[in-house]
């Protein structure tokens, strides 16, 4: 895949409208996207991240000799420390990869299970209907360091206590709260009010951090000393696994030491599908990655690459597309050691030829799923070295600073996935039980071409991050826009109605407020309710790389949205 001829960097200033050209049918049209950011062109390698700090860490990873997937374990750990609210080592982390030497694709599963004492008929009992989203009851194993272990064991080069110094350098010394932080500690305050630990260090003095104030985490300066001394087993076999499960039963907690002392990440080949002959790949079941790819199976047979992208037909058949697959994640998708979730059929182009022949292009459809899961609370980056070697690699705390729960004195802030993630519904796929892991909205992206990768990207979101996934794939693919004119492009995203379980309201559209009163007019025509967003109000964090192997260079992208950069070598 080569990088578009027409690209060129922004003159303008930042907030001055680009006219960017594409060829629709046998006419060419123009519409302004606001060239916020320049993409970064480079050789040697590209780090894009939701965080400065973070895609500089990956970034001397390169230049002192790291590869590729050094670099992305320097960057993550790097992100779990300046974004607390979205990661850490009390996450998940999933990645999908293309390791250069072997010429061969893989993907890592880092998530975690609710523990073994828990089961739904404990929080039935008491008189819960859904999971608890708070508190130690909301949590899972956390799944994020066996992940980045099992990353560097399989696939790193360098030391891997190396890689943790950029981490532990700004958690002990301190890093600068910018904006974005300041956002998150003050919507987030309620909840960190409720737990000692982490008031202390978010809220200090009862006051949210505010912009321009040092934050310094000296207990998970101390903490990752340990995990650098001990390697990444020391969060499950060690004194941390002991620290946290000691804290957990002191406070009402159901961990026990073998929930921890039996997690394991998991290395296997990528979930995969083609869409306009090109190779897509995608994380296994836990991540529901697999739905994304049956959206594209559903649409590469309409001519989207024909209609105005930011048409009302085109938003139409997307957002159709969606609620099939997310329909289907409902009624099939669970953890794979213990439901048989098929996979392989959902994924048949067969099965997309079938549903597809469910969307009307007039008349949107009523909601099929219940699919509110939205937020800001996660990240990625993604990261290509001069070899050849590519990732892109997504963690999460869950929700919004996850259970809201730092560990006593670990200083690890631990995930809510389990709350988040389960039901408590009897006979449904991806119910609660003990030992079970659930169906994981992270999910990240690789496009190959002549089985090299050719594209790597991923954003935060739930369930609103796949379909903007699907939205800037189209947008390159096939409206031959380059990466960061892609990721700029007002996006849209589909709820069932408009209050959440209300599944016979008028399904919602919620777009950035970018669009024509025509293709909003039109839209209304086809039934879909809509609500209109800040022109940037998306809660996106994309990046993106692509990768011209022709020429040997790379194009680094990251979303305006958020505050993160891609940074090229």
């Amino acid at each position: 895949m080569s990088v578009p001829a027409y690209y060129t960097p922004t003159l303008q200033p930042p907030v001055e409208a680009m006219p960017n050209r594409i060829a629709i049918g046998a006419e060419s049209h123009e519409w302004p996207i606001s060239r916020r950011r320049p993409a970064v062109l480079a050789r040697r390698g590209v780090v894009a991240s939701a965080h400065t700090l973070a895609a500089g860490a990956g970034l001397r990873a390169l230049a002192d000799g790291g590869n590729a997937f050094d670099a992305a374990i320097a960057t993550a750990l790097v992100e779990g420390v300046v974004l607390p609210w979205a990661c850490g080592l009390g996450g998940d982390m999933f990645c999908v990869l293309y390791q250069a030497r072997s010429e061969q694709f893989f993907a890592i599963s880092g998530s975690g299970c609710a523990p073994h004492a828990v089961h739904a008929d404990y929080f039935l009992e008491r008189g819960w209907r859904t999971m608890p989203v708070d508190g130690l009851l909301s949590v899972g194993v956390p799944g994020a360091l066996d992940a980045y272990a099992t990353l560097h064991e399989h696939f790193g080069t360098v030391p891997l206590s190396r890689l943790f110094e950029p981490a532990i350098d700004l958690a002990a010394n301190g890093f600068v709260v910018s904006p974005r932080l300041a956002h998150h500690v003050r919507t987030g305050a309620d909840r960190l009010r409720g737990y000692a630990t982490s008031s202390a260090l978010f809220l200090p003095g009862g006051q949210p951090l505010q912009i321009g104030d040092v934050l310094r985490r000296p207990n998970l300066a101390r903490t990752l000393n340990i995990v650098q001394r001990g390697g990444g087993r020391t969060l499950y076999q060690g004194e941390l696994a002991k620290a946290i499960v000691s804290f957990s039963e002191a406070n009402g907690g159901l961990f026990s030491r073998a929930d921890f002392a039996d997690h394991r990440s998991e290395l296997h080949r990528p979930l995969r599908t083609s869409y306009r002959g090109l190779d897509i790949y995608q994380p296994s079941l836990p991540s529901q990655g697999l739905i994304m790819l049956e959206m594209l199976n559903i649409l590469e047979g309409f001519p989207l690459g024909e209609l105005d992208p930011l048409s009302a037909e085109s938003i139409h058949l997307i957002a159709e597309a969606k609620k099939i697959a997310f329909a289907d994640r409902l009624a099939y998708c669970g953890d794979p050691r213990f439901v048989n979730s098929p996979a392989q059929r959902l994924l048949s182009k067969q099965y997309a030829a079938e549903r597809r022949a469910e969307i009307d292009p007039e008349r949107a459809a009523p909601p099929r799923s219940d699919s509110r899961d939205s937020a800001d609370e996660t990240t990625c980056c993604c990261v290509v070295d001069a070899q050849g070697n590519a990732i892109t690699l997504i963690h999460s705390l869950a929700s919004s600073w996850g259970s809201g729960v730092v560990a006593g004195d670990t200083g690890i802030l631990l995930n809510n996935r389990a709350g988040r993630g389960f039901t408590l519904e009897e006979g449904h796929p991806n119910r609660l039980a003990g030992g079970r892991r659930t169906v994981n909205t992270l999910n990240c992206c690789l496009l190959a071409e002549e089985d090299k990768p050719a594209l790597l990207w991923g954003t935060p979101g739930g369930d609103l991050g796949l379909q903007w996934n699907v939205q800037v794939l189209v947008h390159v693919l096939d409206r031959g826009l380059d990466p960061q004119a892609a990721i700029e492009t007002p996006r849209w995203h589909s709820f069932p109605g408009a209050d959440p379980g209300q599944l016979d309201q008028p399904p919602e559209l919620q777009l950035e407020d970018r669009f024509s009163h025509l293709t909003l007019n039109e839209l209304r025509r086809r039934g879909h309710a809509l609500r209109l967003l800040h022109p940037w109000g998306a809660p996106s964090a994309m990046q993106m790389i692509m990768l011209d192997h022709a020429r040997g260079t790379f194009l680094g992208a990251t979303d305006p949205r958020a505050e993160g950069a891609a940074l090229g070598i």
